[in-house]
């Protein structure tokens, strides 16, 4: 004999969370469900406990049946915000930042902006320890970048909207919109005590991963210029015919890999026509980050042999990820441009190439994101990002919460750039006279 069971709105939303948290502990964890008085209970014994292992999903299901029958506004219940909002909760628990549950929407936004093109005002966003929203760069001349967002900057309000309790997903959602539309930021520069507003109109930022170029250079002690510019640096000029090679990489995204075979492929080219060649400028400034396997296969263009970076788990075993190519910038002088924006990926690379050539970092410190994501897509569109382990520099240098410092410190002055015609802004002056010395 068969029994009919009809599920209320709430024991559908709680078999929703269940089916999706059991997804997680399948193939791990010991599971058992039960019913009592027709509510399902979900039990979850872990193999590998953290403290206790045994999960009572009923204090849960107890919650939202006390909603469903005593909530004054039946309208605002929406099983799927429920669902959305449980879930981000849970992550939320672990006080990590970059835990986190993407519903659908901010899930392909996420993916378009690695793919390297989306409407916005082009800033990758990040949370900070204390859980505010953060801008960990603007992307290069974006509506963001022109508006005088640096990274580092917390953002309070949008469009008059208190952002504290907001997650990141909530961010990107609020701050996204199509070309043309407008939104209105309540910024809080670092070391500032009072907000400013900023109205910035959204574009669609179609994002380069790398760019560059080869020039000839004259620099004196405290200024650099291209030589067939024909200005006049005074009578302390070094090496007036010595050339450099600049590279600017902004992400480590979809397109990377191969927008970076393109560029090394010239540029080795125009590296060999010089006469008096001094070097390279590896600029990742304001990169946030990006693929793990793209920092490493950017890392082996300078590296002849070693490893690049060191996963470690929660067992605390470390396992290492090498170079994985024949460089061709291997033998040549490097200098790596970082600053506050310099994140993640950017990190792992500046780290690796001062651990095991010993180059300079020039500019100010980077953002300090130690961790590696693993992004899992799940039912409906959405994805799970989950910290898999820490990453640790070739020396065994963990970064998180510190950032790497540079070796030559230098304060970004916004002016040198808008003034200098070249768009040799300070940082990058003194990268070249690091090469020239």
């Amino acid at each position: 004999m068969s029994r009919k069971i009809t599920l209320t709105f709430f024991q559908v939303v709680a078999l929703i969370l269940i089916s999706s948290i059991l997804g997680y502990f399948y193939g791990t964890n010991n599971i058992g469900l039960q019913w009592k008085n027709y509510k399902p209970i979900a039990i979850i014994d872990s193999k590998n406990p953290p403290d206790g292992g045994r999960l009572d999903m009923s204090l849960f299901y107890d919650v939202l049946d006390k909603v469903n029958s005593k909530y004054y506004d039946k309208g605002k219940i929406d099983p799927q915000k429920l669902t959305y909002g449980a879930i981000s909760g849970m992550l939320g628990s672990l006080e990590d930042p970059y835990t986190s549950f993407f519903p659908p929407k901010e899930n392909t936004s996420f993916k378009t902006q690695l793919a390297g093109e989306f409407s916005g005002i082009g800033a990758e966003l990040g949370m900070s320890n204390d859980n505010r929203v953060t801008v960990v760069s603007p992307l290069d001349n974006s509506p963001a970048y022109k508006a005088g967002i640096r990274a580092g900057d917390i953002i309070v309000k949008v469009d008059g909207k208190d952002t504290s309790g907001w997650t990141l997903a909530q961010a990107v959602e609020n701050i996204r919109g199509p070309k043309g539309s407008k939104v209105n930021l309540g910024i809080l520069h670092e070391k500032q005590k009072d907000s400013v507003d900023v109205s910035i109109v959204r574009d669609v930022i179609v994002v380069k991963s790398v760019t560059g170029w080869v020039k000839n250079v004259k620099c004196n002690e405290d200024k650099c210029e291209r030589v067939d510019e024909g200005s006049v640096l005074g009578s302390k000029v070094k090496d007036q015919n010595a050339s450099v090679a600049y590279i600017r990489l902004s992400q480590f995204g979809d397109k990377t890999n191969n927008e970076w075979v393109l560029l090394i492929s010239s540029l080795s080219q125009d590296i060999k026509k010089q006469t008096n060649f001094k070097g390279i400028i590896l600029d990742v400034r304001n990169n946030p980050g990006g693929y793990l396997k793209d920092a490493v296969f950017i890392a082996s263009e300078f590296l002849k042999n070693g490893n690049v970076v060191i996963q470690e788990n929660s067992s605390g075993d470390r396992y290492e990820m090498s170079v994985v190519r024949r460089g061709v910038f291997t033998d040549y002088p490097l200098v790596v441009l970082v600053n506050r924006g310099s994140a993640s990926a950017s990190e792992i690379v500046a780290g690796a190439l001062r651990d095991h050539r010993k180059i300079k970092l020039v500019g100010e410190k980077t953002f300090g994101k130690g961790t590696i994501q693993e992004a899992t897509d799940v039912d409906s569109g959405a994805s799970v990002h989950i910290s898999v382990a820490k990453w640790l520099t070739p020396n065994g240098i963990w970064v998180d919460k510190k950032g790497l410092e540079p070796d030559v410190k230098v304060e970004f002055d916004g002016d040198s750039f808008k003034k200098d015609p070249l768009g040799f802004d300070n940082q990058v002056q003194k990268a070249m006279m690091e090469l020239l010395k």
